[in-house]
């Protein structure tokens, strides 16, 4: 901070746990319950609810070991049950569920308030475990190691205490962890070291095998346990945007030579590298965007040959893509609609084709299922299939599996119909922003075209090189749909909607282009006969929220209320609150003057105007948020109340930076959100 700054008088609403903050946020929790509860409260909060707790979802599940597994949370268990059946009980339409851990039933057992976060198998068999649990929904977890077979955790197994870390298998008895071992970790709250832990022996004995830069983000390592392809792997990210790969080889690292900025992946004995930037490589320059393969061994020989398998073009862009026994899978986005095409060695060169029979409207997705099902003498694609699952903003969401070596495509479950979704049309429309730049957004509304003015409400984030594609959520349709409103989705800079150009234009002291697209989309809307500013609310969390908050800030009268959820807000010290550190490449670093100097203008919590007219605010964060500090909510709201402004602020005990733990929690969220966006917008 600079003599000419004044100190922040708000630091004490930076202290998480303090009784002075939490008395702050449970009145202000208190109060905006009281404003904005009530009957229609309550009615919409138990049909979202409904939803959430519902038994005929999708059972989304994971193959490993010819078992399908899925974590499950409804009414019964609203912290959920991770459970498993076989491939024939899940074609059916009530699959026998043979339940591993009951989380509710371990909270039970433990007086905790554990919050699932996943799973670490041991390959082949998978029978045994490393279970992460989080208190209360936060990133930090313990690590604990459970048998399959007895569904129990393993008397004097391995066991991690909390922390932000990493843990892999390398074998029965031996695994890679990544955390603080007592050294501290990087500036970003991350592990900087991996280390070779093997059973029996204290965590403080275990092997040094690397041991990173604290100013880097973070390192991790892993184990590729395919037959006849057995290797060991340690990565670094320098930064959010660049990495580095090595091969563990007898106890040696073999660097993977590539751009820093450039992702690398190996499966057998393909490598694949995604680029963020143009590689000029043999005198061929591949732009950014594209997606290029070569052998593995010969890469690391000195002679590998690069192969495009994807190239960008104007409007396309890579959403994702995977890898199974003999084939790639891409994820293609064309002005921000999916299809999906395979490739195949064919000879000496590859083979490309679409893959047909899927819906053609909405978003797809795509991944393998078991790529080393079947063996080395698989000749019947059972390490070619793909999971697919296709939604969109009206359309409830269908998975299908596809075999790509057959041809075989199966839809296999459908989500319900939560909402009658007959009186809506779904279009796409395109604004010029003020540099002129073309930015899509998706209206979903009125069939016809416009019925008038109607409360309309817009989401937007913008960073990350995330995309904001079309997806279908009983939700929104009956939170907001309903009730008459009208729903868009922006897709501006700084996204990744056209690939990593679309991301950098926004990058830094670029920063405003996101904020322009934003504000010009809702202008748009205007201008259309959509809405009106009064009648136009927005909503936008994480770095959407920091969107939200120079919305605020920049142009106040173009909106009728915000939601801003989970938001950072104080650009001045992101980078010293939790993982702030991390997103110093997306936003700047502060303590550069120069960049301080750009950062300053897009810091909501340094541009509040005390005179200034502003739409109303609902704010809401979680306090076991450990990713993007609660005090850049709690500070910006507690600010604009003083002013006199138009806030409301909820704040959940529990919920990490998604901002709820279980599904009630999460309606009751939701329900605040559109029952206090509705009534500001005059709904």
């Amino acid at each position: 901070m600079s003599d000419a700054e004044p100190a922040d008088p708000r630091l004490w609403l930076e202290e998480v746990d303090s009784e002075r903050a939490l008395d702050w946020v449970r009145a202000r929790n208190a109060e905006t319950l009281t404003t904005f509860g009530g009957e229609a409260f309550d009615e919409l909060q138990a049909r979202l609810r409904a939803i959430y707790d519902a038994d005929d979802k999708i059972p989304f599940v994971t193959e490993r070991g010819g078992w399908l597994y899925n974590f499950w949370q409804d009414e019964a268990s609203p912290r959920g049950v991770w459970r498993r059946t076989t491939r024939a009980s899940y074609e059916t339409d009530a699959p026998a569920w043979d339940v591993l851990l009951d989380v509710d039933q371990l909270n039970a057992d433990e007086d905790a308030n554990w919050v699932f976060k996943g799973i670490r198998s041991l390959p082949p068999a998978h029978d045994r475990v490393l279970v992460l649990l989080s208190r209360g929904g936060a990133d930090a977890v313990v690590v604990r190691e459970f048998d399959v077979p007895s569904r129990s955790f393993v008397a004097d197994g391995f066991a991690l205490p909390e922390a932000k870390q990493s843990a892999e298998w390398i074998d029965h008895d031996t695994l890679f962890v990544a955390r603080d071992f007592g050294d501290g970790g990087t500036t970003s709250g991350y592990p900087r070291q991996v280390k070779r832990w093997r059973r029996g022996h204290p965590l403080a004995t275990a092997d040094l095998v690397y041991d990173g830069d604290p100013s880097h983000i973070i390192v991790s390592a892993a184990a590729d346990h395919t037959e006849g392809f057995e290797r060991q792997w340690v990565r670094c990210s320098p930064t959010f945007f660049t990495s580095r790969l090595w091969e563990v080889r007898d106890t040696r690292l073999h660097e993977v030579a590539k751009p820093l900025s450039a992702s690398a992946s190996v499966y057998r004995d393909r490598l694949l590298f995604e680029l963020r930037d143009d590689w000029t490589h043999e005198g061929t320059t591949h732009p950014a965007g594209s997606l290029l393969v070569t052998s593995y061994e010969a890469w690391m020989r000195g002679d590998g040959v690069l192969t495009a398998l994807f190239t960008p073009t104007a409007t396309t862009s890579l959403a994702g893509w995977g890898v199974t026994r003999r084939h790639v899978f891409l994820d293609v986005l064309d002005d921000v609609k999916s299809r999906v095409e395979v490739l195949a060695v064919d000879g000496a060169a590859w083979r490309r084709r679409r893959l047909k029979g899927l819906p053609t409207m909405g978003n797809l997705s795509v991944s393998a299922v078991d790529p080393d099902r079947g063996g080395p003498g698989d000749t019947e694609g059972l390490g070619d299939e793909v999971w697919i699952t296709a939604t969109g903003y009206l359309t409830p969401t269908t998975l299908w599996r596809a075999n790509l070596l057959t041809g075989e495509l199966r839809e296999l479950k459908a989500s319900p119909r939560w909402f009658d979704a007959s009186p809506y049309e779904v279009t796409q429309h395109f604004v010029a922003s003020a540099d002129g730049t073309r930015i899509p957004y998706f209206q979903v509304g009125p069939k016809g075209g416009e019925k008038g003015a109607s409360p309309t409400l817009l989401y937007g984030y913008g960073g990350f090189e995330v995309s904001q594609l079309p997806f279908y959520s009983g939700t929104v349709g009956r939170g907001w749909l309903e009730r008459g409103g009208t729903y868009v989705v922006a897709n501006i800079r700084g996204g990744g909607e056209y690939g990593p150009r679309w991301h950098q234009a926004a990058l830094r002291d670029q920063r405003h282009r996101a904020y322009e697209d934003f504000v010009a989309v809702a202008r748009d809307l205007v201008a259309r006969g959509v809405t009106t500013p009064a009648k136009l609310g927005i909503r936008g969390g994480s770095n959407g929220g920091l969107l939200m908050g120079n919305m605020i800030t920049l142009y106040p009268s173009d909106f009728g209320a915000v939601h801003c959820a989970v938001p950072l807000l104080d650009m001045r010290r992101f980078h010293r609150l939790l993982a702030g550190a991390s997103w110093v490449g997306e936003y700047g670093d502060p303590d550069d003057p120069d960049d301080w100097a750009f950062l300053r203008t897009f810091s909501p919590y340094h541009n509040i105007d005390p005179d200034g007219l502003y739409p109303p605010i609902l704010f809401t964060t979680s306090t076991r948020d450990d990713r993007v500090h609660p005090g850049h909510a709690r500070k910006m709201a507690h600010a604009l109340i003083e002013a006199g402004h138009d806030v409301a602020y909820y704040e959940n005990i529990e919920g990490g930076h998604g901002g709820a733990a279980d599904n009630e929690q999460t309606a009751r969220l939701m329900a605040l959100t559109f029952t206090y966006l509705w009534e500001k917008l005059g709904g």
